[in-house]
């Protein structure tokens, strides 16, 4: 008999793969996927375990589904990471299950719906599980999300967006953009951050399985495919090869299998003269990057556990542009770290300003549980920590907006991705479209197309030639480059 489950996604791109492992493994047992959880037979609650907002979504989540009296079930991140003891207190789930559990997913479900109680795991470090050395690494008897080889089971009906041996994946939406994990966990030991200690030691895909994903992909109406992990700078050196990110992606450019390719979550120490070519002049590959900065106070940056400075950094971006002057660049900051001074802030504020960043995330730092910077005794008062964050947040805004206004008379390809309803009374330029440049994330900033009068509406995935008109905030707006989708189109 068939049951229904709900997957409810939270957190980053790498647990949104995740999720699609596990679609493709319940869909392969016979399980019916559903988009509402009410009245699902069970919920299964991806969960993000971050930074506290994170953490408290997903506990918001778990107990939202719980009280439209599904079955709810716990996995991902915040799961893994404290096991019985989130399961102690949270007792609106009815299992709080590993990743080891996720090759016998359908099991555990049938277990809880059969009123079964599931003993919750006693959380691990899982950079133990692996060899030190990276070269030493398989996989062994312990998961890894989205690493997973072919299905056992003998089932093939899996629908137009099902598993199909060798990929055990089912898209859970039909958007023109997916992730495709490149590797998982974290060799680096940034003081503030937790994430290695439950997603493991450092672990390569290999050059094969992530190409025969992209493939699969592609049939499935995907044009842009954005590889992401922990760390993708780092591609590879498990495999023998600590260029194989290079290769992988003269691969992708000669194969072409997909018109765009983005990476993420590059290390701006890991950063090498033939990473920023290949990535700034290969064909199929958007000139995007990334960059994890952090900060730019290099004495800050070293008790983070990390290198670099705004000299090094202002370097790198050279280097960039001088290949690419129309490449894009991201980057996340933590203000308030343990020992910050005011001298380092406006280190970090003068860096921003001479950086000239598409996308800036600022985060104010708060203790993570096990890590080193939480037993650091010279904490910032939590009130200036804020004060800081909103004066680098309104310095970062400011700053965006500046760089989109760069970006005026711009031509760009476009990615449709939505549209948007109109506020306008005047329907002339309606409607608007939303999507994503090449120097635009799927978390970015995005640019609005604006149709003329009489233009047929392009499909969500097409892509479209514009011109940069104006900015709206932090987005662009452009118009399509004429001859582009008239009505008299429709009759050819």
């Amino acid at each position: 008999m068939s049951r229904s489950v709900a997957l409810v996604t939270l957190g980053c791109a790498r647990n949104e793969v995740d999720s699609e492992e596990l679609a493709g493994r319940l869909l392969a047992e016979g399980w019916q996927l559903v988009d509402d959880p009410t009245g699902a037979d069970a919920v299964l609650i991806n969960t993000c375990g971050f930074i506290d907002a994170a953490k408290q979504e997903s506990i918001d989540a778990v107990i939202a589904a719980a009280e439209q009296g599904s079955r709810v079930v716990a996995v991902g991140c915040l799961a893994e990471r404290y096991g019985r003891e989130l399961a102690d207190v949270l007792t609106e789930a009815d299992a709080v299950l590993s990743f080891d559990d996720y090759p016998q997913i359908s099991e555990r479900l049938n277990a809880v719906l059969a009123g079964e109680h599931l003993p919750s795991h006693e959380p691990k470090d899982r950079r133990t599980l692996l060899p030190i050395s990276p070269v030493g690494r398989r996989i062994a008897d312990h998961h890894v999300p989205g690493h997973s080889p072919a299905a056992t089971t003998t089932r093939t009906d899996a629908g137009p967006r099902g598993w199909r041996p060798p990929i055990l994946r089912h898209r859970l939406d039909d958007a023109p953009i997916a992730p495709v994990k490149l590797a998982s966990g974290c060799d680096r030991r940034c003081a503030f951050c937790a994430i290695p200690s439950f997603r493991g030691a450092f672990v390569s895909r290999p050059v094969p399985e992530v190409l025969t994903e992209i493939t699969w992909l592609a049939d499935q109406g995907v044009q842009e495919v954005v590889l992401v992990s922990e760390n993708s700078t780092s591609y590879g050196k498990d495999l023998g090869n600590p260029r194989l990110l290079e290769a992988l992606l003269a691969e992708l450019g000669r194969m072409q299998v997909v018109p765009r390719v983005r990476i993420a979550y590059l290390q701006p120490a890991e950063m090498r003269p033939t990473l920023v070519a290949a990535i700034a002049q290969t064909p199929t590959v958007l000139p995007y990057f990334d960059l994890s900065f952090q900060h730019a106070s290099s004495s800050l940056l070293r008790r983070m556990r990390r290198f670099g400075g705004t000299d090094d950094f202002l370097e790198l971006l050279t280097a960039i542009r001088t290949l690419r002057p129309d490449a894009g660049v991201r980057s996340n900051v933590i203000v308030g770290f343990p020992g910050e001074t005011e001298a380092d802030v406006d280190e970090l504020c003068a860096f921003l300003d001479a950086a000239a960043l598409d996308a800036i995330g600022v985060f104010a730092y708060s203790d993570e549980e096990g890590t080193e910077a939480a037993g650091f005794t010279d904490k910032v008062d939590s009130e200036v920590v804020q004060e800081r964050a909103h004066r680098v947040q309104a310095l970062a805004d400011a700053l965006m907006t500046e760089r989109a206004g760069q970006r005026l008379g711009e031509r760009l390809e476009v990615l449709v991705t939505d549209q948007e309803d109109s506020e306008q009374e005047d329907t002339d330029n309606w409607p608007v479209l939303v999507g994503r440049a090449g120097h635009q994330g799927p978390q970015d900033p995005a640019t609005l197309l604006t149709l003329p009068a009489g233009a047929r509406i392009p499909e969500r995935g097409a892509l479209i030639d514009a011109v940069v008109v104006a900015v709206d905030g932090l987005d662009l707006v452009a118009e399509l480059v004429a001859g582009q989708l008239v009505a008299s189109q429709l009759d050819s």
